[in-house]
């Protein structure tokens, strides 16, 4: 954007807040047909609303930014690209593969498949890229979609940046090469590049291109330092993430670990009433489980280590169950809420989750957390990946309900407003994504006003014919110039008001949705965008509520025209309400095109280049046909040489593993991990880590040292740390890691047994003397 329009922008913007404001007090204060609230206060307040969104849009655009071209990649950074997929097809998966691979930066690729599908292990291992899918430690946990499925990739490559790709987003050949120059920059997070789709064709009918949003409106979020994270198309820094997993991991570990004790001590006592009451012995053993857990739970309270809590009171159970007292359903109680209790998050597959995944909107939530956390953002406005848009309307309106849900869950959950951190600007620009969805409920009143009006004569406004364009039209108009010229002659302006107005089902229900899981903390499914036509995805049974609401403006149209010409309606009102119907009309008309879009056709090309086509259709054939190699899917082919290396600086002694690495970054916490896995199956092991020889240490060591306690904890062991390490022990005290986990002297005090007696419930000493 100019500096000569930025200026008119602003100077608009201005008058939209003069000409809405004085709009809208004369609204509140003179025109409310106060005789029919029930529809007079439900427009003022859309109007209202409508104002506070013009305004947010006024102040995105306020500081528009343009950046200018970023620095040149630097040489010899390390980069992994992920490529996420669950049920996508073979060929459009291997497309972006390919093309990622042929990045010409130096780096890694990786194909995510949460599908585990073995056909797409042999493809990745025919055109050279590497194969992830989720281990054993996830079975019967909480997966969390594609976050749960970029968190896996993180702890198994060691890559100091990631680009996050969807499965059909395929990337130019200088894609890297164009973006990370912005790391020169220590507090940039990551980098978000537009979304463009290939198979849109010019018309555009259901609305994918979004062209404001990846163009004017990110722009002024990247002036206000709050350009975020859209899931896919952007590189981020490894550290960043890290460290906000682990921020959030320490913030919210006493709470945890204090709530799961709680609510597991009354949950085992109403079980030991029901299942140990006829039999004396089973119920003193439920009895000392009930106190070890209120033990534990006073601990937390009074601030004592949660990792030495939580391996006392496992202590505990285990000697317990193992006397065989506690009757089963009390047992297996037992040890579930000791799972749930852990510190080192035990009952789940992760014991940190850089990616957040608290919301199915996880791109969102990450982005604003990093911002809080004081990291900072670049948004480059370059087109340099091409995907797939939804070719028919239920695809679409399954993928928008997904955006929507998650971003009105986090906004209910963890709104900007509160959270800590945030600049005001940066707070605004998320309160204005999050907000946008609530339009769903003022297009009802916008919808309803005018049929009540020609239905039966009731006009919500009380006013005369020049005080209302006194003081509406001039804020009309200027909000919509504003729009236009803030907008930069970006494609799909008007096609981007009708979806925002005629999916109004969709946000309402994303809107109650995203309630419901916040409030009663409900799971929402992540529903995966398909990208290919359905079939069943088109015809006019998907837009209903919509068909409804064109049917009743017709109607009401044509009734009210006739009661005008029959004197039985005010003139002016009566115009005022029939435009109000027309533009109602040309907007909810979008939902009917789209309804009946059966695809692009041969409309558009793919600008996939034909070399890549080519060894796309190669392999898939040979997958098809030929006879699959034994490849292990969980495997990363530069985890060898990358082992074979850290060995040399890692030393098994009887005690444990002492880790001499004198950088503790995330390759060296792959090879400790790798080692620890194979050493430790089979039998409980006490694993310690020696730190004294660490000089620098980032956060994905820290965060892969607490997932390795999580590890060894579900073996039924436990994971310490010690050694005389400043940089060590300044990043577990940054990290406010003193309460999760203790920071060992020596050896010998990390050694040290910790075997507390279980707590005896009364008279359970009378009880073992007549069993002796």
């Amino acid at each position: 954007m100019s500096n000569t329009r930025l200026l008119a922008v602003r100077c608009l913007a201005l008058l939209v807040v003069a000409l809405g404001g004085s709009y809208v007090a004369w609204r509140w204060t003179s025109t409310v047909a106060w005789d029919a609230w029930w529809i007079a206060v439900p427009l003022v307040l859309a109007e209202t609303y409508s104002l506070g969104e013009s305004v947010l849009y006024g102040i995105t655009m306020w500081n528009a930014r343009r950046r200018p071209d970023p620095p040149p990649a630097p040489r010899g950074r390390s980069v992994d690209v992920f490529i996420a997929t669950y049920n996508e097809p073979l060929d459009i998966v291997l497309t972006t593969a390919v093309a990622a691979r042929n990045m010409t930066y130096p780096h890694r690729t990786w194909i995510l498949d949460d599908g585990d599908r073995p056909e797409f292990a042999e493809a990745a291992r025919r055109i050279g890229v590497g194969y992830i899918v989720r281990g054993p430690d996830w079975e019967g946990r909480p997966r969390f979609a594609k976050a749960g499925n970029v968190n896996n990739a993180l702890f198994k490559t060691s890559g100091e940046f990631i680009a996050v790709l969807d499965a059909d987003q395929v990337p130019e050949p200088h894609f890297l090469d164009r973006v990370l120059g912005y790391f020169d920059d220590p507090e940039v997070a990551f980098v978000q590049t537009p979304q463009q789709f290939w198979n849109a064709p010019s018309s555009d009918p259901l609305g994918s291109q979004a062209e404001l949003f990846y163009g004017p409106i990110q722009q002024g979020k990247d002036g206000w330092g709050a350009a975020f994270f859209c899931g896919s198309n952007a590189v981020l820094r490894r550290e960043a993430l890290m460290a906000l997993g682990l921020t959030m991991f320490s913030r919210s570990a006493a709470e945890r670990v204090r709530k799961a004790l709680r609510d597991g001590r009354r949950r085992l006592a109403a079980l030991a009433d029901k299942h140990s009451a006829a039999n004396p012995q089973s119920a003193a053993a439920c009895q000392q489980a009930v106190a070890a857990l209120a033990d534990a739970e006073t601990r937390v309270r009074k601030g004592n280590v949660l990792a030495e809590v939580t391996f006392d009171v496992r202590a505990v159970a285990r000697t317990l169950i193992a006397t065989r007292m506690l009757p089963q359903p009390v047992e297996d109680a037992l040890r579930d809420i000791l799972e749930r209790a852990d510190v080192a998050r035990t009952n789940q597959a992760l014991a940190i989750d850089p990616i957040i995944t608290s919301s199915i909107t996880e791109d969102m939530a990450t982005a604003m957390h990093l911002h809080a956390l004081g990291w900072s953002s670049a948004y480059h406005h370059e087109v340099l990946v091409h995907g797939i848009a939804p070719e028919d309307v239920r695809t679409m309106l399954s993928q928008r309900a997904r955006w929507a849900t998650g971003t009105m869950q986090v906004f209910f959950s963890d709104n900007p407003l509160l959270l800590r951190g945030l600049t005001i600007g940066q707070r605004l620009m998320y309160l204005a994504t999050m907000t946008s969805y609530l339009n769903g409920f003022a297009a009802v009143v916008y919808i309803a006003a005018p049929i009540v009006f020609l239905l039966t004569g009731i006009f919500p406004i009380n006013c005369d014919s020049i005080a209302f364009f006194v003081y509406f039209m001039p804020f009309f108009v200027c909000s919509q110039v504003l729009f236009v010229l803030a907008g930069n002659r970006a494609k799909g302006l008007w096609r981007g008001q009708q979806m925002s107005f005629a999916l109004f089902p969709v946000w309402i229900k994303a809107t109650l949705s995203g309630a419901v899981a916040a409030f009663f903390n409900k799971t929402l499914k992540f529903s995966v965008t398909q990208k290919t036509k359905q079939a069943s995805g088109v015809g006019l049974r998907h837009v209903i509520p919509q068909l409804v609401a064109i049917a009743a403006l017709v109607l009401a149209g044509g009734y009210g025209v006739v009661q005008a010409l029959e004197h039985q309606r005010p003139g002016f009102a009566s115009v005022i309400t029939l435009l109000w119907v027309l533009i109602d009309l040309a907007l909810l008309a979008s939902m009917v095109r789209a309804a009946r879009y059966q695809g692009p056709g041969d409309a558009v090309q793919s600008p996939v280049p034909v070399h890549v086509a080519a060894e796309v259709d190669d392999v898939v054939e040979q997958v098809g046909y030929g006879e699959p190699t034994d490849w292990p899917a969980d495997v990363a082919t530069e985890s060898q040489p990358v082992r074979a290396a850290a060995e040399e600086s890692l030393a098994l002694t009887a005690a444990g593993y002492l880790c001499a690495a004198t950088c503790f970054d995330a390759t060296a916490a792959l090879a400790l991990r790798s080692l620890l896995s194979d050493a430790t199956q089979g039998h409980p092991p006490v694993v310690l880590i020696d730190v004294s020889g660490v000089r620098t240490v980032t956060p994905s060591a820290v965060a892969a040292t607490l997932d390795l306690m999580r590890m060894v904890r579900a073996r039924g062991g436990d994971l310490r740390i010690f050694g005389d390490s400043r940089s060590f022990t300044m990043a577990h005290e940054t990290m406010s890691l003193h309460h999760v986990t203790r920071l060992h002297g020596d050896h010998a005090e990390a050694s040290r047994p910790r075997l507390p007696s279980p707590r005896r419930a009364p008279g359970a000493h009378r009880r073992q003397r007549v069993q002796a």
